[in-house]
């Protein structure tokens, strides 16, 4: 399998592979970045909605949206200042390659009931492989299954995934 990297186009693989779990309809990327998650979800049919503090990113995720005919709302916004997801708003959001653990209250609380929280990042292994090195963006062992306790877990995993990369990934259901 070919080394992805994150501005590559091509969809995140935990996202492809679990897309048959996930209620089509209004879905939330947090922390977009190019859009390419966002843009595989609005090619599927669902209303999608990204955002990203980074002005570029989000002109990137419109002009990528743009040449792959579809339509995206991409919003420029910073997460850890005055934007709130709303409250039972979605039916699928979807966070990859960001850490900001004040938001997780924010995410389950913006899924629809029966909705689906797909979420990817590096956790703490990662700090041997070099960058993300940060704790306070590496995710504990077994911090994201924690985080989504009250969650249906459909789906989960944990470790050195591919060589340097040491992620969790989480799909979950709101009940």
């Amino acid at each position: 399998m070919p080394h992805t990297h994150e501005h590559d186009s091509e969809p995140a693989p935990f996202l492809v592979e679990n897309i048959g779990l996930l209620p089509k309809g209004r879905a939330l990327d947090v922390a977009m970045g190019s859009g390419r998650n966002a843009i595989y979800l609005a090619r599927l049919g669902f209303d999608v909605e990204g955002i990203d503090i980074s002005a570029e990113a989000v002109e990137q995720s419109r002009q990528a949206a743009k040449q792959a005919g579809v339509t995206i709302k991409a919003v420029v916004a910073d997460l850890e200042g005055d934007y709130s997801i709303e409250p039972g708003a979605y039916d699928v959001i979807i966070c990859f390659n960001y850490l900001q653990r004040n938001l997780f209250p924010q995410i389950k609380a913006g899924l629809r009931p029966g909705g689906m929280a797909v979420y990817e990042t590096y956790i703490v292994d990662q700090a041997r492989f070099g960058k993300p090195s940060n704790p306070d963006f590496l995710l504990r062992h077994n911090e994201l299954l924690d985080m989504f306790r009250d969650f249906r877990v459909l789906r989960y995993r944990e470790g050195v995934i591919e060589p340097f990369k040491a992620i969790a990934s989480i799909v979950a259901q709101k009940v």
